[in-house]
């Protein structure tokens, strides 16, 4: 019979002797091991201690599969007495690779965080057959449930928006978001509304020393967060995010298509007002991506309607100056003539927009100095509703937080 092939492994971690291997009655891999460490802290003084004083009770702990197999390593901390302490207390030893009171080594800790990144805690439990509650636990003992603000040495450019956390309700919460000029992007928190008082309360828990590293502001037109950062970051750019300028000069053409497909309706035959079929896209998409049945029914809405026409042809030439990449002086000259054409063309309906527009010139027009945008933020978005859908609904805050902050971080932090 030919002997069996071995191989060696290597545990990689510190102050370690191997006393034995073998397979328990699951199949799964023992090895029996002994801490190499000579001294360790008082409990109380702090010093280090040298005097023996015997073991406390085997540990056994969960360490990385090897070759498939579950893997868990047993050993007796040992214990040490303090001789310059009164009473003479003991203290057990620490190991760096292993947390007291946890099933898990660290570094099988860290592999259970890494297979949560992109997925669910009943996902892993079941993958790596241990308790949802076990893999709940190494989340809530690893992952903080607020920002770490040290570990930060700068900011550049903040992101504020909001997101509801059930569909159809307006709880929403506020997601405050970092990005570095390389384009890293940072979580730093999520508040429970979006009340101005809640983001002023945040902006001024940020230190100092980054606040004086962030260059920008990115958020909606929603007036809590302009006045949140007007008035705790006073040398920050406001960014009014170009995806809600266009939104909001794109609504009123829409408002006057909306109008004047009703008025076609009752003044057009039923075969004529059939030929407007699509309208809506003829009106919110550039020329250059109207397909030819598209340009075909565009033409014949603007035979019946020369407002939407003009309306239309407008909203393209205000889309264009944002296309450009032109200085923030060039942009307001621009756009004040815009103004004009407007004002000369007689349309009605970007009224609301340009009231928006006036009342916000700086903060919209601030997007021409370095053409920033939270498109980030969005993105950040995307990934928190494929969060929530993955997780049947996310409802807690700071499990919330730390989901988001595994998702983003966690192949940088354990892979």
């Amino acid at each position: 019979m030919s002997p069996q092939k071995q191989v060696t492994i290597t545990l990689n971690l510190p102050d370690l002797r191997i006393l034995k291997s073998e397979l328990n009655e699951t199949g799964a891999l023992v090895i029996t091991v002994e801490s190499t460490k000579l001294e360790t802290p008082c409990r109380k003084c702090g010093r280090l201690i040298r005097k023996f004083h015997g073991h406390d009770s085997w540990i056994t702990v969960r360490y990385l599969p090897a070759f498939g197999q579950e893997t868990y390593l047993r050993y007796r901390p040992r214990r040490y007495q303090c001789l310059e302490c009164s009473e003479h207390p003991t203290t057990t030893e620490r190991l760096a690779w292993h947390e007291p009171g946890s099933p898990h080594t660290l570094a099988y800790d860290h592999h259970l965080l890494l297979q949560l990144v992109n997925s669910t805690i009943e996902d892993v439990s079941i993958k790596e057959q241990i308790s949802y509650d076990c893999v709940l636990g190494t989340l809530e003992r690893l992952i903080d449930t607020t920002v770490d603000w040290s570990q930060y040495v700068r900011l550049d450019m903040l992101g504020l928006d909001e997101i509801a956390l059930k569909k159809g309700h307006r709880d929403f919460v506020v997601i405050v978001t970092a990005r570095l000029a390389s384009g890293q992007v940072f979580l730093l928190g999520i508040l429970p509304d979006r009340q101005k008082k809640t983001v002023a309360d945040f902006l001024r828990s940020i230190p100092d020393r980054l606040k004086n590293t962030l260059q920008s502001a990115c958020c909606d037109m929603y007036e809590g967060y302009i006045e949140a950062v007007r008035e705790e970051l006073p040398h920050t750019d406001i960014v009014i995010d170009r995806f809600h300028v266009a939104q909001a000069y794109r609504a009123g053409l829409d408002s006057l298509r909306k109008r004047e497909m009703k008025r076609l309706k009752s003044t057009l035959s039923e075969a004529e007002y059939q030929q407007l079929n699509g309208s809506l896209w003829v009106v919110r998409k550039s020329p250059s991506d109207l397909t030819a049945d598209q340009q075909r029914v565009q033409q014949l809405l603007f035979e019946h309607s020369p407002d939407l026409k003009t309306a239309y042809e407008l909203q393209e030439q205000l889309t264009n100056i944002f296309d450009e990449a032109i200085s923030q002086s060039e942009a307001e000259t621009k756009i004040r003539d815009w103004l004009e054409q407007v004002s000369a063309s007689g349309v009605k309906c970007f009224d609301a927009f340009i009231k928006t527009l006036k009342r916000l010139w700086n903060q919209i027009t601030n997007y021409f100095i370095a053409r920033q945008t939270s498109a980030f933020v969005e993105g950040l978005n995307n990934k928190l509703k494929v969060l929530k859908r993955r997780c049947y609904g996310l409802f807690n805050l700071q499990h919330l937080f730390q989901r988001i902050y595994l998702d983003l971080e966690g192949y940088r932090l354990f892979a």
